[in-house]
């Protein structure tokens, strides 16, 4: 009885002990916040009462919290008053304004692209245009934000846009009226075969599952027997929306993604609702690198239940949970609150934030620390680092100078210049830039004093002070300087070499200038390796449907 009674009384004081820690560990965390909240404020009056200059208190607060923000992760994020539209833009593609892309170029704010079919668009603004006045007031010298705030306003309301056409000797003012935006989440969909739909679904925003169902119940109209989803370049979205899209393929009561998290009641799993669309039609999703989130669960789920075929590369690989937490004041903050889990049991989440490097950066999880699981036929998945296709393509990379040519507003001003010209684009699928065009775009490049940032150029330098460090400069001299010179910028070389890469981007802007956004994915299916191959494995059902099965 008294060993008994010692083991109890042993018991409980562990408990108690656990208790007690937990308890202070708590105390001494809520200790420490307030206590950095005190510093925060004192540094903060500090500063405002002493520093030498005035201090811009609203400024200072605001980047202190997104600096504070970005050691988390890249998805938790503050959002204030002034900045809940975009937000709002975020999550519903909805704001009220012209409907267009503005950008910076040369010192001024121009026309980047007019939506099809909204204000500007109708109004006859065109890409290219200078945006001079609004309402009366000058804005020559405004930024891209006060632009875009000028034209944002009610729906129904009037506004004159004074603006300076290309080409053209005088200013002309146009009235727009605003409207309530609401874009739309199919940028294309059509029959691409006598019996194969397609339909490229971009951002997962409020109920755009609903135009996905409008568009597949469309093509099936049209004779669509298989479907090809395109998710190549889908950020994601909201989770629901995701749920919602696969719950069109697969039947009502599946589990598509369970949450977890810090905040235990707020883990879900979440079921299909409602009665598929179509549970049987073979489906092919396209994913890359720039598919993430809600698309990887719609990818991942539809691998993972054996629905669809994968094609393309590895996507991103983005596997947390966002969820937007209201502040004082007006504000948001929109915080990184769970990890998602799709039907297999894996997160495809690729970088452990929580784990950085000393330099800050964050790595990808290694594939051999990745842990396998197995789809609903019993074929081998992993997690830990996006979807990985059933087909993997390599994903074409653009040479350094492509990406200095369309930041620096090159290709842009180019195809400008060439639409002052009048000449017609036909069909965006056939049409391709004749030798003599890209034989002016260098003449145009040239005449611009262009220059780009070479990442071989600047490894290579760093390479010459390791090697002169270490001392291996002596011995491998001649090697050196072979390579320095076959790596030196060439503005006439590489524009041929990298003459089709540009010549696409060129076309893609002018196919864009008459067909708006569904041209210009028209113009790059034309040549398209990874829909050739979703087209392919659709041709043969036998294929299709063994690599839904385990390798033998």
């Amino acid at each position: 009885m008294r060993k008994l009674f010692l083991s109890m009384l042993a018991a409980l004081t562990v408990m108690h002990a656990v208790g007690q820690t937990t308890g202070d560990d708590k105390n001494k965390r809520y200790y420490d916040i307030n206590k950095n909240i005190d510093i925060f404020n004192s540094v903060l009056r500090e500063l405002d009462l002493f520093y030498v200059d005035s201090i811009e208190v609203n400024k200072l607060v605001q980047g202190t919290i997104k600096s504070m923000l970005t050691r988390l992760d890249p998805y938790t994020e503050y959002y204030a008053e002034e900045n809940m539209g975009d937000l709002q833009f975020l999550t519903t593609g909805e704001y009220a304004g012209i409907g267009a892309i503005i950008s910076y170029n040369d010192g001024q704010v121009v026309i980047n692209e007019p939506y099809e079919g909204l204000p500007a668009d109708k109004a006859g603004l065109k890409a290219g245009d200078v945006i001079l006045e609004i309402d009366g007031e000058d804005m020559r010298k405004s930024s891209v934000k006060q632009v875009s705030d000028k034209l944002k306003g009610i729906p129904g309301t009037v506004l004159q846009v004074t603006f300076q056409r290309p080409g053209e000797d005088n200013p002309c003012t146009l009235s727009i009226a605003r409207e309530k935006i609401e874009m739309d989440p199919v940028t294309y969909a059509g029959m691409v075969t006598d019996k194969t739909g397609y339909l490229h679904y971009g951002s997962f925003t409020t109920n755009s599952a609903d135009r996905v169902k409008e568009s597949v119940i469309e093509l099936k109209k049209q004779g669509a027997t298989s479907l090809i989803l395109d998710l190549r370049g889908n950020g994601g979205g909201i989770l629901e929306e995701a749920v919602d899209v696969v719950n069109l393929f697969v039947p009502k009561g599946v589990e598509i993604v369970s949450t977890k998290g810090k905040v235990k009641q707020w883990d879900r799993i979440y079921y299909t609702q409602n009665q598929p669309l179509d549970e049987l039609i073979p489906i092919v999703v396209l994913i890359d690198t720039g598919s993430a989130s809600a698309s990887e669960i719609v990818a991942g789920s539809l691998q993972d239940l054996d629905r669809a075929v994968i094609v393309g590369s590895r996507s991103f690989g983005k596997g947390l949970v966002q969820t937007p937490r209201d502040l004082p004041y007006g504000g948001n903050i929109k915080i990184t609150t769970s990890k998602y889990y799709i039907p297999s049991g894996r997160c495809i989440q690729a970088l452990d934030y929580s784990h950085r490097n000393q330099d800050g950066s964050v790595a990808r999880v290694p594939d051999s620390l990745t842990n396998v699981f197995q789809t609903r036929n019993g074929r081998e998945v992993r997690d830990g680092g996006g979807i990985t296709p059933d087909i993997a393509l390599p994903q074409e990379t653009g040479a350094t100078i492509t990406y200095y040519l369309m930041a620096d507003n090159i290709v842009f001003n180019y195809v400008t210049q060439w639409m002052q010209k009048g000449k017609e684009v036909e069909s965006p699928k056939n049409f391709r830039l004749v030798d003599e065009d890209y034989a002016e775009f260098k003449e145009f490049v040239k005449s611009k004093d262009f220059k780009y940032d070479q990442l071989s150029k600047r490894t290579l330098e760093q390479l010459k002070s390791i090697m002169e460090f270490e001392g291996y400069m002596d011995v491998a001299s001649a090697e050196f300087k072979e390579l320095e010179a076959k790596l030196q910028p060439d503005l006439d070389r590489d524009l041929e070499l990298f003459k089709d890469q540009i010549k696409v981007m060129i076309e893609s802007e002018i196919v864009q200038r008459h067909f708006y956004k569904k041209g210009v994915l028209l113009h790059q299916l034309s040549e398209d390796k990874v829909f050739d191959k979703a087209l392919e494995v659709l041709s043969d059902l036998n294929t299709y449907q063994s690599l839904l099965q385990p390798k033998k």
